[in-house]
């Protein structure tokens, strides 16, 4: 029981977290390492488990997508589910040694982009005397590398948009929420159909049950929170988090 309840509450903090900000896979992934399964199966596990919790937020945000600059949302989606599904393909087949080494310092670029990302981009802008602007190819690329790491490992994922849309085309962190929990959804979907048939991570569904309907009533619940944050303070929250987040990593490496 006291299993049951840790991976439980870690479903609602997680589904919550990738509702608001990002870094629920944060919560989620060393919960399941810590009731015994293997860093992969839980993985794939925790990429199973948060789907309810991001459809759930997705949800909640279908009526306040915005586009990503002149991208089309549809070819946004379908970038998202092709990156996500070759993600999952890459965790199945690869060793996590080599690309764990690496999650840091993504972590820690992602969190300098995003707390001085605009100032940069300001200042660049000023000097050119142009705002800038990055193409919409340049963002399908960008995003097909952020489907490809989200579906491999999927840690802070949601940050990194922010970081690409924020200092590529300027957008507001609580604007492009919806649209990022959007497209988190698509990646974790397209994984989630190859891990269930390729993994091992049904093997212990009375822990992964409990994550699900936790992530679902956290995704669900945080999404209508978030709505009510201005952009300011939803900044603030997701830098928190990306700024803990990356040094956790650290230590751990």
């Amino acid at each position: 029981m006291p299993e049951i309840l840790l991976v439980l509450l870690a479903g609602i903090a997680a589904g919550a977290l990738n509702s608001v900000g990002g870094g629920g896979t944060f919560v989620a992934l060393p919960a399941l390492v810590a009731v015994g399964l293997s860093p992969v199966t839980a993985n794939a596990s925790s990429t199973i488990a948060l789907v309810p919790g991001a459809v759930a937020s997705g949800w909640v945000y279908r009526r306040e997508l915005t586009p990503v600059g002149g991208t089309s949302t549809k070819a946004l989606t379908a970038i998202s589910v092709v990156g996500g599904g070759f993600g999952a393909a890459l965790l199945l087949t690869l060793p996590a040694a080599s690309f764990d080494t690496a999650v840091p310092w993504l972590l820690a670029f992602a969190t300098l982009v995003l707390a001085f990302g605009r100032r940069v981009s300001r200042a660049v802008s000023g000097a050119l005397g142009r705002e800038i602007g990055i193409s919409s190819r340049a963002v399908l690329i960008g995003q097909f590398f952020l489907a490809l790491y989200g579906g491999y490992f999927g840690g802070a994922v949601g940050i990194m948009m922010f970081a690409l849309w924020g200092i590529g085309l300027g957008l507001d962190t609580a604007v492009s929420n919806p649209m990022r929990v959007t497209q988190i959804a698509a990646i974790n979907l397209s994984a989630t159909a190859l891990l269930l048939v390729a993994s091992d991570a049904l093997s212990a569904p009375l822990v992964l049950a409990p994550m699900f309907v936790g992530a679902l009533a956290g995704g669900f619940t945080g999404a209508h929170f978030a709505r009510r944050l201005s952009d300011r303070l939803l900044r603030s929250i997701i830098l928190t988090t990306a700024v803990t987040m990356t040094a956790l990593y650290f230590v751990r490496g």
